[in-house]
């Protein structure tokens, strides 16, 4: 609470007449004001935003000390001025003071008899005494002033007014004081996610996710980190074939679960071209839980999307994005001289070295495809580049589940073929049909697929299905996601005129 203009002196007005020699003639005291009544006083709080001022008493002369024989509580007044000349015109009376904040205190009968008449000071009368002439009125305030005073009394007043209350309030309540102790809610017993929210699905999904390690059987023991999943209880582990590669020939190979446990495993089979590879737990554990297969034909640009993988060796990391493009033809390389091709899907959830061979997963948990390459800021693609920006592509699970299987069944990759070379450097226009072969061999390979269904070196195939054409990658990636025995509709041109046909696909075994 605020003190100031409390307890200040105030000095004597310099001005002021000195007290006559003679003192006048007591006049009879008139009769006692009615003090003016107040409410009782009690504390009441302010808010602390408004600082608390006191009502200030007004100004006094300077007063000499009471005799030993008045009351020690009586006030003294001071001097009546001196009168004005007679000549002088009687002014109006003053309007009468704003009351003070307490009752006067008047000098008891008692006291003035105990002074008798020449005791000193004696109580002026109230008013002036018939025939003296009346003070000079005050120059009027401006009302700006009186303004200004009513509103800070109303503030104050309604201040108050608040204040009780809250007082009030805070006293009645629960029968006493109440605490000012924020009390913080208590946080619940167990928090339980929904399904089909991200951590719910990761949570499942973890512990299905292995961190693989590969390491060359060379002097070097060179080697990398990737990612797989499970994908049946046998302990089969399905991932992208480059992050297997080194180890493929006499080197070693190990997966670790998100809980820490370490096996031993071995290449079953992989598969250059889909860079796809299947390994096996060499002691697999019981208890196993595959990852449920998804539908990638469903999928549907802006599904939400959820990676799994060890990027820059951190294993068990989560990552979230959606579906950014289907049918995206890319070609890939290890880095070893092999080259990938597939109809990727296309995520902009954050894909990085080392989370090769992860499971992309949609909003239910389900495998939709195997992360496995992404896009550099060079322009190239691969699954070794710095880092993600946003464009990463994963092998649709259709396709990788049915090399799977033919790895776990044979150890060896089938591809559909169509039986032609063509030019793998040529984009814009479609895929141009070579020449000449490798080794100066035939461009169309006598009594293939392309030669029954009339194709000729020098043509251009613009669409594969329902799907349009640029270049040799974009040909090759859409031709395996089919499988051997397929009828597709192809169109091409020739001479400068569109042609269709038909086209059923052959096969080819191994990565020769």
């Amino acid at each position: 609470m605020s003190t100031e203009n409390e307890g200040t002196e105030v000095p004597a007005d310099p001005t002021a007449p000195s007290a006559p020699a003679t003192p006048p003639a007591p006049a009879t005291p008139p009769p006692a004001a009615p003090p003016t009544a107040q409410a009782p006083h009690q504390p009441t709080p302010q808010p602390q935003s408004a600082p608390h001022q006191q009502p200030q008493e007004a100004p006094q002369a300077q007063q000499p000390a009471a005799p030993s024989g008045a009351d020690a509580t009586t006030r003294i007044q001071p001097p009546v001025p001196p009168a004005p000349p007679a000549s002088a015109p009687v002014p109006t009376p003053p309007a009468a003071a704003p009351a003070p904040p307490y009752a006067p205190v008047h000098t008891p009968e008692h006291a003035v008899a105990a002074a008798g008449g020449g005791g000193w000071p004696p109580a002026p009368p109230a008013v002036p005494s018939w025939g003296e002439p009346v003070p000079a009125a005050p120059a009027p305030r401006k009302r700006t002033g009186g303004l200004v005073a009513a509103v800070l009394a109303a503030a104050l007043v309604a201040g108050g007014i608040g204040g009780g209350i809250g007082y009030w309030a805070a006293q009645n309540e629960d029968g006493g004081p109440a605490s000012t102790t924020v009390t913080s809610g208590d946080a619940p017993a167990s928090f339980k996610r929904e399904p089909g929210t991200v951590a719910a699905v990761a949570a499942k999904a973890l512990p299905s996710v292995v961190t693989i390690q590969a390491k060359s059987g060379g002097m070097q023991a060179e080697g990398g980190t990737g990612t797989g999943f499970v994908y049946d209880q046998q302990g089969h582990i399905v991932t992208n074939n480059h992050v297997v590669a080194s180890a493929a020939e006499g080197g070693t190979l190990s997966a670790t679960f998100s809980d820490g446990r370490t096996y031993d495993a071995e290449v079953v089979g992989r598969a250059e071209g889909y860079d796809v590879a299947v390994i096996k737990l060499k002691k697999a554990p019981e208890g196993l839980k595959p990852l449920p297969l998804g539908n990638s034909d469903k999928v549907a640009v802006g599904d939400a999307t959820i990676a799994i993988g060890a990027p820059f060796g951190l294993s068990n990391t989560v990552t979230t994005g959606i579906i950014s493009a289907k049918n995206r033809p890319v070609a890939s390389g290890d880095g070893g001289g092999s080259n990938s091709y597939m109809s990727a899907l296309q995520t902009d959830a954050s894909i990085n070295p080392g989370n090769s061979g992860g499971p992309l997963l949609d909003a239910a948990g389900a495998v939709i495809g195997i992360n496995s390459a992404i896009q550099s800021a060079g322009g190239g693609y691969g699954q070794s580049q710095a880092g993600s920006i946003g464009l990463g592509f994963a092998i649709p699970v259709n396709q990788a589940k049915a090399v799977a299987e033919q790895l776990i069944k044979t150890g060896k990759p089938v591809y559909p073929v169509i039986g032609a070379t063509v030019n793998m450097n040529d984009k814009g226009e479609g895929a141009r049909i070579a020449e000449q072969g490798a080794g100066g061999t035939d461009a169309v390979t006598p009594n293939g697929p392309a030669a029954k269904a009339g194709l000729r070196p020098g043509d251009v195939i613009t669409a594969f299905g329902d799907h349009p054409i640029d270049s040799g990658p974009s040909l090759i990636s859409e031709i395996w996601t089919h499988k051997p025995g397929d009828s597709v509709k192809l169109t091409y041109e020739r001479d400068g005129k569109t042609a269709s046909t038909t086209v059923v696909l052959g096969e080819r075994t191994g990565d020769s």
